[in-house]
């Protein structure tokens, strides 16, 4: 059986040094600002707090899909090192990037029929794909081979739970989650939507609070809820330039039952954190 390599891209957050530890590739997606283009790589180059910085000055980024001829570079250089690819993806709910790096296989499949590319849609974002990258880097370690992690995730991905509230209502309101009007009205009255993935891996709201703290308790409720063995129940919480949040939402965690050691705190990079703004808080988890 050859080895294969575990890929992702950057919507996934994760902690950068686990990242590396794991052995982890990473897809770089990129975003502009003032048409400046940037790329977030989730490694030492990025500049995370530089980026939050911008929004809060007013800045109005936006993010790019990666084109088929860009994966199928990227897999290639896997393929000629002699090893097989499995790209945990995207959610194909909030972009075409899965059909992009399906492409990109097929072109590449072209000029090496022997080598195995295997793209997994994940539904996911944010923590919630981080916690793939994370759960499925163990799951290689354990002996599974490519193609049975392949279809662990797919059993897996609609057991996958994320839960997020948001500051900046009028992000949303630009990605055309919510009105512009009630992006106004909202701010107004401190209302803070708290959102989820659905089965088709796209972003709807589940409720609405009135401030910060009932918006955690919202989300604490519904890890006791959904999570099953709490003292077992691995955890990826994300920020968005907001470390003082996920603190909170990590302590009410163990307070609920959680183990500190399996709860990692990661920051939310620019690739999500363009259409969720700073302060946003999440926690993702996998019910059994």
């Amino acid at each position: 059986m050859r080895d294969y390599v575990l890929v992702c891209d950057s919507t996934g957050d994760l902690p950068a040094d686990i990242i590396k530890e794991l052995g982890i590739k990473i897809i770089p997606f990129s975003y502009s600002i003032k048409d400046e283009p940037f790329y977030y790589y989730i490694d030492e180059r990025d500049d995370i707090k530089g980026f939050y910085d911008k929004l809060r000055a007013g800045d109005m980024p936006v993010t790019s899909q990666v084109n088929p001829t860009t994966y199928k570079d990227f897999f290639k250089e896997i393929v000629e090192e002699g090893k097989d690819v499995l790209y945990m993806c995207f959610s194909s709910g909030l972009s075409g990037s899965y059909q992009s790096a399906r492409l990109g296989v097929d072109m590449l499949e072209e000029k090496y029929p022997d080598a195995k590319v295997v793209v997994v849609d994940t539904l996911a974002a944010s923590v919630g794909e981080g916690l793939y990258m994370y759960l499925a880097a163990k799951k290689k370690a354990e002996g599974m081979d490519i193609d049975e992690l392949a279809t662990w995730i797919e059993d897996n991905r609609l057991n996958v739970r994320h839960w997020f509230m948001v500051e900046d209502l009028f992000h949303l309101s630009r990605g055309g989650r919510l009105s512009a009007v009630g992006a106004v009205v909202g701010s107004a009255l401190k209302i803070k939507p708290i959102l989820s993935v659905d089965e088709e891996g796209k972003l709807v709201v589940k409720a609405k609070t009135r401030g910060t703290g009932k918006a955690l308790d919202y989300i604490i409720s519904k890890v006791v809820e959904e999570g099953g063995d709490l003292a077992s129940l691995v955890g990826v919480i994300g920020h968005a330039d907001d470390m003082e949040k996920a603190e909170k939402i990590k302590s009410m965690a163990v307070e609920a039952g959680m183990k500190e050691e399996n709860l990692m705190i990661t920051p939310i990079g620019p690739i999500i954190g363009t259409h969720v703004g700073a302060g946003m808080a999440a926690i993702a988890f996998l019910m059994e």
